[in-house]
């Protein structure tokens, strides 16, 4: 029943009933920000130790601000790490409009000590005054469009650390301002003045000198997954304010702070509006507040999806006659507050020493599902019985024993724990309400959003060739078998007498020279089986097929031989294999193309066809156009290239090659990609490629362990990999050095590597002194791709998170399946972990600098796995699904631990010329 409450008997009469329907949130289609590409890339040059030890300026500001001044409007200045450096200390910075700031986790960008690197001219920086606002701020956007600050690094304003030249922290001089009542001169970290469509994307902002965000006149500003630390007791330290700004944002973010951990003002500048504060977590500090500054008229505010724990207020609307005016349409949905001294603090008195005649008005205040899970105070004070605060309560749980101030408010309420009288009705404990039962999260730890995982000297030198491709055996069984590839290079053309020659130009005679790869393997097969040639010839340890120059359409298949095969081209650039299988065709479609080739092929190939023809879609592992299961393979100065969709055509069965040209769908613009893998390693160990080049699009190279996931040692040398989706993937061991993975099509995202390596197995993929490139397409220059996701292969549900399903499960069983709601997962699935280290690499701007290491598709999703770095985060995933490692799974205690992703000494690449076609594209 909906019950009408005064506080004071004239309010009644005094205001209309504002209207249910609140339209209270920012009127923009708001997306996850996207970093720009990037302009610079900027190493460090100091670690922390000498951060810590500043004598004088900030030895970073000019070459910053000189790399900011040269970056074009669209781009952004990217601070890396560089060795062991991963510091970088400044003065003031200004960033020009239009050029963003992207800082790589584990990087931090310190704010000087010096008061003089912030001065503003007057000397008064680091002072206390009668004016106050001495200094400039540590990072100026003014007047910026389509910009903003990115990175999982950190921007510490070192707020509690002792200025130069004085005996007393920039904290410590903002106490004594309070004192005295003066004010102080110190540096904000960051602040928006006069901008539009700006971001701020998951960066860490801790200790400022003042306030952390402040957004002044500013139209369109996304704040995503952002963190903000300070001290409980640092005063005014502010975590995000919108001032006399509109269409602003702050959505999965953390705030801890000294004062305000939001504060949303409207003061001489003009009003506030659109405002949207959704499924973020709050601490420490002075709570969810609206105002003091409200002068300006607030209007319009969402506050959706929050936790607060342990500020002095929770929800808080505060201003006085001095600064006060028209505060609403503001609604707080799904709130939960526990540990707040005034969890509803709801204000027209906020300075005890007030005057004038600015005067609050709070009205049309919407509390929906609002949660009080401890005592406190709980203040609604309008002004007076002309100026009477307006609240609808619906749903509203209170603590027992919280104390009521109320005057002049109307109180409309539905299902409310407060009476006519403003007393509590308390519905019992709240501690365990189900609206609540998981609001609440951790301070995040500063390295837990990083997914840029350093190694240490002594980890990277694990991961050393030698050790990589020197160990072999089942899944945690494996042992030293050194093999060195270097050492015995492939032999190319000229360096041996080939056995098999595979040429367009002559005769082919069936027994030396062939017109195609298959022929020849046909052949060798056959004479491997001959006794009489083993006889003849008892110390050949390889079989060498030479291929001319030319682009040879087709398959090859070779299964075991019992001596192994090395194929050897006229260079990559002239002899190419090349054919258009994809994963969405039939069996039927398959065998109309392909019988014809295989039509005397012996028994073991024949078997390799017929596991693929056989199937009524051939998927992907029926797509190689050279598909190798000899050990100890090897291959040099050839391409292979599945040529799907490559040209921007679809495939259509019984067409291909120039035949098909216009036929189709434009891909490109109109079509999904389907699987298409130019080479597949089957089992193969010490499989071994140089200066090949591999050309696809979706799951370009496939790699595959052997028999119960034996390792298969695949190495490549100064080849290129090229591909859009998951062109590198597979279980087996892979070294590539000295090696180009370029990254290429029109995807909006894309992943080079999709490793789905045993938990167990001592070595995923390893990159060592290779480029991570692009084609310089216009989703690459933007900066979308990623390094890799892990392939959690043959999964069929997710227990890594909910997925929206009434009655969702997934638990460990002897099967991967799901029938709609619940499912279960195998623990061999669990263990596809996926690994891979990249070191003394080049890593190009196509590759996301914040994330380049995906999750496997979305959370919410049944087939989501967060990216995982660490075996004891593994395990750490496994426990917070509900999974223990142990009891349900059978490990033993002490639980391993090892590297599952993780990098070394790389760099960004420099982006190489784009092409002049390319030039004209908008970005």
């Amino acid at each position: 029943m909906k019950k009408r409450l005064y506080a004071s008997p004239a309010a009644a009469f005094l205001l209309l009933l504002q209207c249910l329907t609140v339209q209270a949130q920012d009127s923009r289609q708001v997306k996850e920000p996207v970093v720009p590409p990037v302009c610079q890339w900027i190493g460090a040059k100091l670690n922390h130790e000498q951060v810590n030890v500043q004598q004088g300026n900030a030895p970073d500001t000019q070459r910053l601000q000189a790399a900011i001044d040269q970056c074009s409007a669209g781009q952004a200045v990217r601070l890396t790490a560089a060795g062991n450096n991963r510091a970088f200390l400044a003065g003031a910075l200004r960033l020009k409009p239009g050029v963003s700031l992207l800082i790589d986790g584990g990087v931090t960008l310190f704010a000087s000590r010096f008061p003089a690197d912030f001065d503003r001219g007057t000397g008064s920086c680091g002072s206390n005054d009668e004016k106050g606002r001495g200094c400039f701020p540590f990072i100026l956007m003014e007047k910026s469009a389509h910009a903003g600050i990115y990175g999982d690094g950190v921007i510490d304003g070192q707020g509690g650390r002792k200025m130069l030249g004085s005996s007393e922290s920039w904290w410590e001089l903002a106490r004594r301002a309070q004192r005295e009542d003066k004010h102080q001169n110190v540096p904000r970290l960051i602040e928006i003045q006069q901008s539009e469509d700006i971001a701020l994307h998951r960066i860490w902002l801790k200790n400022s000198a003042n306030f952390h965000v402040t957004i002044t006149r500013t139209d369109g500003l996304t704040a995503w997954g952002i963190h903000i630390d300070t001290p409980s007791d640092a005063r005014n330290t502010d975590g995000f304010d919108p001032v006399s700004s509109r269409n602003i944002t702050l959505t999965r973010s953390y705030i801890r702070t000294g004062d305000d951990n939001v504060a949303i003002k409207a003061g001489n500048q003009g009003l506030t509006e659109n405002i949207s504060i959704t499924d973020n977590h709050f601490y420490s500090g002075h709570g969810m507040s609206i105002g003091s500054e409200t002068n300006g008229g607030v209007r319009n505010i969402l506050v959706r999806n929050l936790s607060i724990d342990g500020a002095t207020s929770g929800l808080r609307i505060k201003s006085d006659v001095s600064r006060g005016g028209l505060v609403e349409q503001v609604k707080y949905e799904q709130i939960c507050v526990r540990n707040s001294k005034a969890p509803l603090d709801f204000d027209s008195f906020y300075g005890k020493r007030a005057q004038g005649n600015a005067l609050p008005l709070y009205q049309n205040i919407q509390l929906d599902k609002v949660f009080v899970l401890t005592p406190g105070k709980l203040i609604f004070r309008g002004l007076d019985a002309d100026h009477v605060m307006r609240v609808k309560a619906k749903t509203l749980k209170l603590s027992g024993n919280s104390t009521i101030t109320a005057q002049h408010v109307s109180l409309e309420a539905d299902d409310s724990d407060l009476n006519s009288q403003f007393a509590l009705q308390p519905g019992g404990d709240l501690s365990a309400t189900t609206a609540c039962k998981v609001a609440f999260a951790e301070y995040p730890n500063s390295d837990a959003g990083v997914r840029r995982p350093q190694l240490n000297p002594e980890q990277a030198a694990y991961y050393s060739m030698e050790n990589v491709l020197g160990f072999a055996g089942l899944p945690g069984k494996e042992i030293a078998d050194p093999w060195n590839p270097l050492a015995d290079p492939i032999a190319k053309v000229g360096q041996f007498v080939p056995d098999y020659i595979v040429s367009q130009t002559r005769k082919p005679d069936g027994v030396k020279v062939f017109r195609h790869l298959q022929d020849a393997f046909n052949r060798l097969i056959l004479d491997s089986q001959k006794p009489q040639q083993a006889a003849s010839d008892p110390v050949r340890k390889r079989l060498y097929i030479e291929i001319e120059p030319g682009v040879y359409e087709g398959l090859a298949y070779l299964p075991e031989t019992p001596l192994p095969v090395t194929v050897t081209g006229h260079g990559s650039q002239q002899t190419r294999l090349r054919s258009a299988p994809e994963a969405a065709m039939t069996g039927e479609q398959f065998a109309a193309l392909y019988d014809a080739q295989f039509q005397d092929a012996p028994a073991a190939v024949l078997a390799m066809v017929d596991s693929v023809r056989r199937r009524p879609v051939i998927g992907t592992f029926g797509t190689p156009v050279l598909w190798v299961k000899s050990q100890a393979f090897q291959m040099r100065d050839i391409t292979v290239e599945n040529s799907y969709n490559r040209d921007g055509t679809a495939y259509k069965p019984g067409c291909q090659g120039a035949a098909c040209e216009g036929e189709g769908v434009f891909a490109k613009m109109n079509m999904v990609h389907h699987q298409a893998l130019a080479l597949m390693t089957d089992g193969v160990d010490r499989a071994q490629f140089e200066q090949v080049q591999l050309l696809g699009l979706q799951d370009t190279l496939y790699m595959r362990a052997g028999t119960d996931g034996k390792t298969a040692r695949n190495f490549f040398y100064r080849s290129l990999i090229e591909g859009d989706v998951d062109y590198i993937f597979g279980d087996a061991t892979a070294y590539f050095l000295e090696s180009e993975i370029r990254s290429v099509g029109t995807r909006t995202t894309s992943y080079a590597v999709a490793p789905n390596t045993n938990l167990m197995t001592r070595y995923g993929f390893v990159f060592n002194q290779s480029r991570f490139t692009s084609d310089h397409s216009v989703n690459a220059r933007a900066g979308r791709f990623y390094l890799a996701r892990q392939w959690f292969s043959n999964q069929k549900c997710t227990p890594y998170d909910r997925v929206p399903l009434d009655g969702y499960r997934c638990v460990i069983g002897n099967v991967n399946q799901f029938n709609s709601p619940a499912g279960s997962i195998t623990r061999a699935t669990l263990e596809t972990v996926g690994k891979m280290v990249v070191m003394n690499s080049e890593i190009g701007p196509h590759i996301q600098p914040v994330t380049p290491w995906s999750d496997w598709n979305k959370r919410g999703t049944l087939p989501y796995r967060p990216a995982q770095t660490t075996i004891a985060e593994y395990f750490a995933n496994l426990r917070t699904a509900g999974i223990d490692p142990v009891r349900d799974l059978g490990y033993s205690l002490p639980l391993p631990d090892g590297i599952i992703l993780g990098e070394f000494h790389n760099i960004a690449g420099e982006p190489s010329a784009i092409p002049a076609t390319m030039k004209k594209e908008k970005p």
